[in-house]
């Protein structure tokens, strides 16, 4: 099986292209269900945020051969999905397998690949797609542990570092943008188009900056009752948007809109109302609520999301110590959970390598039944003793060479020691084992595979018992 992350960032793909792979909540379920349906997928989640539209999946793993197979899968999904070129996608695209993708999944959750490292929100994202995979059923046994592994990563990242520390929202700093713009908030009155958390930070944090006065709209009027009312500001009717736009100074919008809401011919009328006093648009909506247009008109001054990039760039370096930590807890927390994950895989292995040298170890003592009988049960015993005692040693160097291959990520020593052993699952290995008895019984033994069943001149009855069991067993291996 093989884990794949595929997918754009905001550091390969600008906000245009993003904006034409977003999935809403209201959409996720239904896709993460078309993505399950593709050929090959055991397992998938999709998280779509403003800066990232990332598929991870769980994938049969068809060898060398079929990796460029597997390389189409979630490119024929977003390809169809979306109705996109994969032409116009390609140069836009990343993918990670395995190891990388682990260490990718951790640092995204950990908020260590965001626009803006450090920022809250993400892992609330991460979860939030993670339930809704789960409640259609697209992760399971393999995601489930690897997502869980990734919650805890971030969570240590959280308590053990300062990374959060700081005010690094996206919301934060398109408040901070405005500042740079107006000076003092004090005074100014903002519009907030769209309800959702991001307009709640963006709210929380104009308030704390001077802000006196908030207009809040969304399609869905109880919400911006909700809102309005945490902030004692004033519910707009949605369809009265363009009516009262042109009173606010800053309007930062985030609806989820699939086409842009405010477009050149309504900023050229809003400022006609205004009598040309400026108007600062903070677009963080991917697809944009604003169409780039905007910038054309005189007076108008407009932001998208990835405009908020210099700023989140300058604020990294005040935080490079905190990410240079955070970084070295994900790095462990990807190795503990590839060695946790291999340790796995190699259980089978030993476990069929015991029931193997069990099933041996049995069956000579059967072969010997006839002699043993006259054995006290402290005889027997003892019988039981040195060969269970000698087994165990005789397994220790392999189990200790399986261990230390799993753990170094060696398939190939694991591979020589199924061969070696002929290892198969569990109910193969005892059907192996009675067929094998059963042959045994019916069969005369050659002189490499009997049993001395009369002790030598001087040696107790005990004695030649486990005599004649222990070099059967050497024997037979």
């Amino acid at each position: 099986m093989s884990i794949v992350i595929l997918g754009v960032n905001h550091k390969t793909a600008p906000v245009e292209v993003r904006e034409q792979l977003a999935i809403g909540p209201e959409r996720l379920a239904e896709a993460t269900t078309r993505l399950l349906r593709m050929p090959g997928i055991r397992e998938g989640m999709i998280l779509s945020t403003c800066n990232r539209v990332e598929l991870l999946t769980h994938e049969e793993d068809r060898g060398p051969e079929g990796a460029a197979q597997q390389a189409a899968l979630g490119i024929n999904f977003l390809e169809e999905y979306f109705a996109v070129d994969r032409a116009l996608l390609r140069p836009h695209l990343y993918e990670y397998r395995e190891r990388e993708a682990v260490r990718h999944l951790f640092r995204v959750a950990s908020s260590l690949d965001s626009m803006v490292v450090g920022e809250p929100q993400i892992l609330g994202q991460v979860k939030q797609s993670y339930n809704v995979a789960r409640s259609v059923g697209a992760v399971q046994g393999t995601l489930e542990g690897l997502l869980q592994a990734a919650f805890s990563a971030a969570k240590k990242v959280r308590t053990e570092t300062d990374i959060g520390s700081s005010s690094v929202s996206i919301a934060s700093i398109a408040v901070e943008l405005a500042q740079k713009i107006f000076g003092s908030l004090g005074g100014k009155k903002v519009f907030l188009v769209g309800a959702g958390k991001m307009s709640e930070l963006a709210a929380r944090h104009l308030l704390a900056h001077g802000a006196t006065s908030i207009l809040v709209t969304n399609r869905t009027h109880d919400r911006a009752v909700r809102l309005a009312g945490d902030f004692d500001g004033r519910v707009i009717r949605f369809e009265d948007l363009y009516a009262t736009a042109d009173q606010a100074d800053i309007i930062i919008t985030s609806t989820g809109s699939p086409h842009p809401i405010f477009r050149r011919e309504h900023g050229q009328l809003f400022m006609q109302r205004r009598r040309n006093r400026p108007m600062f648009f903070i677009d963080i909506a991917v697809p944009r609520d604003v169409d780039p247009e905007m910038n054309r008109v005189d007076g108008a001054f407009l932001y998208d999301i990835d405009d908020l990039q210099t700023v989140a760039n300058s604020n990294l370096a005040d935080r490079s110590r905190e990410a240079a930590q955070a970084e070295t807890i994900v790095a462990h927390q990807v190795e503990r959970y590839h060695e946790r994950g291999l340790t796995l895989d190699a259980v089978p292995t030993i476990v069929g390598l015991q029931a193997a040298s069990e099933d041996i170890r049995q069956g000579e003592l059967r072969r010997a039944e006839m002699r043993l009988s006259s054995l006290t049960p402290e005889q027997r015993e003892a019988v039981e003793a040195v060969t269970r005692g000698m087994m165990k040693k005789f397994l220790h160097q392999p189990m200790l060479a399986i261990k230390t291959a799993a753990k170094a990520g060696d398939a190939s020593v694991l591979d020589v020691i199924r061969n070696a052993f002929d290892l198969r699952s569990r109910e193969e290995v005892q059907t192996g084992a009675r067929q094998t008895h059963e042959h045994q019984e019916n069969s005369i033994p050659d002189a490499r595979g009997s049993v001395a069943l009369s002790p030598s001149p001087g040696e107790t009855t005990e004695q030649s018992a486990v005599d004649s069991a222990t070099q059967a067993m050497t024997e037979r291996r």
